[in-house]
């Protein structure tokens, strides 16, 4: 057969796409997916921010306290913050530009206190 031969087989091409499906059925196949995509997802974000609030706490309590002391209200920003940084660019800079901000509050913040700390001190 030549490669403008379109009496072939196609079946042909999803047999050797090197994947073995689970199952015959296209959508349990893409449920299986997204459960162990989401599953490996979840675990490798837990174990980051396990390892953020460890290296940036003071204290082993102080990261315990971070990672269990989250509500519902900040655990549902947290979701609406991360879809709307991944629908669009603008979405993308609205999010960054707020942790920019956040993170330019909390830098004075411990720098105001820093200096009432060494006020105090003198």
């Amino acid at each position: 057969m030549s490669k403008t031969d379109t009496t072939g087989d196609q079946g042909d091409a999803k047999k050797t796409s090197g994947l073995l499906p689970l199952s015959p059925n296209p959508a349990t196949n893409l449920l299986i997916t997204d459960i162990v995509v989401r599953g490996a997802s979840s675990l490798f974000r837990k174990n980051v921010e396990k390892r953020v609030a460890e290296k940036t706490s003071e204290t082993q309590q102080e990261a315990r306290d971070v990672l269990d002391g989250r509500g519902i209200i900040t655990t549902l920003g947290l979701y609406g913050a991360s879809k709307l940084a991944t629908r669009s660019p603008v979405g993308l800079g609205i999010v960054a530009g707020g942790l920019v901000l956040k993170t330019l509050y909390d830098r004075g913040k411990s720098r105001r206190k820093r200096l009432r700390k060494a006020r105090k001190a003198d």
